[in-house]
């Protein structure tokens, strides 16, 4: 069985540590310690991961962030994965740092890179497991808040709730969307 995984970021070194990249810092964390390494590949860096059996499609797009859904339908087509086997891992400002959520369907609350893939796929309904950031910016700041640098008091507890998103993206390939959800959401 196949899924996509897809985190959401920037491409760039410019980005590499910002808030908005966490979904590609997840997936990194992910193969942490593993053979697996992301490969340079058609709208995005792609790893092949291995899980109970099941194979996860990486993706880290490098469409930036604002047209995240070419590279998630390509993916999707060229891997022949449905999209009930799909999951997008992405920042979110009205959660507060830290705070995990994953969801099966939704809007895309202003999100730019859900909003691309939701036009792409012509659908809302696809898993969407989002990493709270918090809201910590003035009137108007929103965009260098997002494509800012983790403070201080966030990158000590980064790492531990990098590894917990891990464990919902195993939840979901290995137990469901639905028992992950009751089972780690609110962790």
């Amino acid at each position: 069985m196949k899924y996509l995984i897809v985190g959401l970021g920037n491409p760039g070194f410019k980005y590499e540590n910002t808030r908005h990249n966490v979904g590609f810092k997840v997936l990194e964390q992910l193969i942490e310690g593993t053979p697996t390494t992301f490969e340079v590949d058609k709208l995005g860096n792609v790893a092949k991961h291995k899980f109970k059996g099941r194979t996860l499609i990486l993706l880290q797009p490098s469409t930036f962030m604002n047209l995240s859904g070419k590279a998630v339908n390509y993916w999707m087509q060229k891997e022949k994965i449905s999209i009930e086997n799909v999951l997008i891992i992405t920042d979110d400002l009205s959660l507060p740092f830290g705070t995990l959520r994953l969801k099966g369907k939704g809007s895309d609350a202003g999100h730019n890179g859900l909003k691309d893939i939701a036009a792409t796929l012509n659908t809302t309904k696809y898993a969407r497991l989002k990493f709270g950031v918090g809201a910590d910016f003035s009137t108007g700041q929103q965009v260098d808040y997002v494509l800012g640098d983790w403070n201080s008091t966030e990158k000590k507890t980064l790492n531990e709730r990098l590894n917990m998103s891990c464990e919902f993206i195993k939840g979901f390939a290995s137990i469901g969307l639905n028992r992950t959800m009751n089972e780690f959401n609110g962790k």
